[in-house]
């Protein structure tokens, strides 16, 4: 590989390291939400992968049941998660096509297989 691919390539890698990096910056500011019990709890996450709100209808707030009200919390919330990590990962995928058919870079760490 001659002088001047390389750095072609070094270019390429700095160009997809700041678009890798603006993609987790605008993602982290996107939210989704998952529901459990009908919309009883509602969960929203941020791209980073943080809760950002937890919704309770108070009809679901039963003193007498509150292992269901908790139950209902973590489905909600384990959703929204899932859905934030996805969305990273497609998001993720479009910047790092180029990486899916390099030897040893079956994808990157924590986006799952790209």
């Amino acid at each position: 590989m001659g002088f001047g691919n390389m750095q072609k390539m070094m270019r390429q890698m700095q160009k997809m390291q700041a678009d890798l990096q603006r993609v987790q910056e605008e993602v982290g500011q996107r939210t989704v939400d998952a529901s459990a019990g009908g919309g009883a709890v509602v969960a929203t996450c941020n791209g980073r992968g943080e809760l950002a709100a937890l919704r309770i209808d108070p009809s679901a707030a039963d003193p007498s049941d509150v292992q269901m009200l908790g139950d209902l919390v973590v489905v909600a919330v384990n959703e929204a998660l899932r859905k934030a990590h996805d969305m990273m990962a497609e998001e993720m995928s479009k910047v790092t096509p180029a990486l899916k058919g390099l030897p040893g870079m079956p994808g990157l760490p924590g986006l799952g297989d790209i």
